[in-house]
């Protein structure tokens, strides 16, 4: 499957639009590492406890959205977008999107 956040993949013609796939996850903050984060916004630096739960979301929201396009059966998905929201305090959506699309090679 390719992944692309172009409209076109070079060398390669979309012959059928199959439609917007996404993938989301929900996830929500843990008060230990709240309270870790709050001593680490007084002295600085990287978050990583942060960092990995939104790695893990992205990949989550990745992989959802990739098992729809491969229900269609399609070979790509274009204009792949990630979008976040607060859904409530201290929890937030990731949602991936695109268009899944089949393809022709080009001659």
């Amino acid at each position: 499957m390719i992944l692309s956040t172009t409209n076109t993949i070079p060398g390669y013609k979309i012959v059928e639009n199959l439609g917007i796939v996404r993938g989301n996850t929900v996830r929500a903050r843990h008060f230990g590492h709240d309270f870790m984060a709050g001593l680490k916004n007084l002295i600085g630096g990287e978050i990583t406890d942060y960092t990995k739960l939104l790695a893990e979301s992205r990949e989550q929201a990745l992989d959802r959205m990739l098992e729809r396009a491969e229900e269609l059966k399609a070979d790509a998905i274009i204009g792949v977008r990630f979008m976040t929201s607060s859904v409530m305090q201290g929890a937030a959506e990731l949602l991936a999107y695109g268009t899944a699309v089949r393809l022709k090679k080009e001659s």
